[in-house]
């Protein structure tokens, strides 16, 4: 896929201005309603599958379809953000009015990220084709660990593993060097308190987010690329998988806690996702070995969501009997 200077352009301002849209859209602190969260979900989602059809006439079936693969594997880790997203608001105890400025400033923290990781990504690839054992290797891992971790909690999902966010080393040393403040002050960051400029929570929280956006750019950068090696792909998708993640925040907030097999089914994707990016990389290396095509990717990978949804709906129903 031939991808020129100027169409790289064109995308990324059309990506900041829809990114400056929804800023102006939150701007204004507010209770964000589910009709509210509903339709720009559907907005996004619509744009999503709009640019994928773009490319379907442009370039072919195989750019669409990889596009596609990739936003439904990158939008299905984000909504495993979102779980941390909930113990942090819930930690720092953020007033509801507040949350979505949190969550924006999250997600333009996540996209810079994604682009400095794809970036590298890229480079590391075109250098070091080696560089799909260790993808492939590391998402076997991660996939291994997700497992791990929800049997830890009891076959709960993520409502098992993570009862509570406890704060890394890097954000307790900032937080001791600059000081925070008592309570809230609108969405300032910074205020001056007994004579001292400190943070404000509001600061904390974002930092909280920003982190943690940084350990799952490690899952889902190599995750996309084992779907597709075209960084303009790889940009989109990750892109248009994260816009939206604020409303779809609100809009599923509660059904969350539903979704206790959700560590399952994405263990099997990145399982998945791993052995494909192996048995490319030995391909690569002359090894006769058959390849996965993008159609049974993307297929799969739709498949497994569908059942873990439905399984995860059927627990949460089976539990809320059982206890009533």
């Amino acid at each position: 896929m031939d991808v020129t200077f100027g169409v790289w352009a064109l995308t990324v301002a059309v990506l900041c201005a829809l990114v400056a849209v929804d800023f102006l859209v939150g701007r204004t602190p507010h209770d964000v309603s589910l009709r509210e969260a509903g339709v720009w979900t559907g907005v996004w989602i619509a744009l999503a599958v709009a640019f994928g059809a773009g490319l379907l006439v442009v370039s072919g079936g195989g750019p669409a379809g990889e596009f596609f693969a990739g936003y439904i594997t990158e939008k299905s880790l984000s909504v495993d953000n979102l779980f941390v997203f909930v113990l942090i608001m819930a930690k720092f105890s953020v007033p509801s009015p507040y949350q979505q400025r949190v969550l924006m400033v999250g997600v333009l923290v996540a996209l810079v990220l994604r682009t400095v990781f794809i970036a590298a990504g890229a480079a590391i690839i075109a250098t070091f084709s080696w560089v799909f054992y260790l993808f492939g290797a590391f998402l076997i891992w991660t996939a291994w660990k997700l497992v791990q971790d929800a049997r830890k909690g009891h076959g709960e999902g993520h409502g098992g593993n993570h009862e509570e966010y406890e704060e890394n080393k890097l954000l307790k040393a900032v937080e001791r060097r600059f000081g925070v403040a008592d309570r809230y002050h609108g969405t300032r960051l910074w205020v001056e308190q007994g004579g001292k400029r400190v943070m404000t929570p509001m600061l904390v929280v974002m930092l909280a987010i920003g982190s943690t956006d940084v350990l799952f750019a490690l899952d889902s950068i190599p995750a996309i690329y084992g779907l597709t090696e075209e960084p303009y792909i790889v940009f989109t998708a990750n892109a248009f998988a994260l816009m939206g993640l604020r409303q779809l925040y609100f809009l599923i907030g509660g059904l969350l806690k539903r979704l206790v097999h959700l560590s399952y089914g994405l263990s099997v994707i990145l399982g998945f996702i791993g052995v494909k990016l192996v048995l490319h990389a030995l391909h690569e290396s002359g090894v006769h070995v058959p390849e996965i095509g993008i159609p049974f990717s993307l297929g799969f990978i739709v498949l497994v969501l569908a059942v873990t949804t439905l399984t995860s709906l059927r627990a949460s129903k089976r539990r809320a009997e059982g206890t009533s």
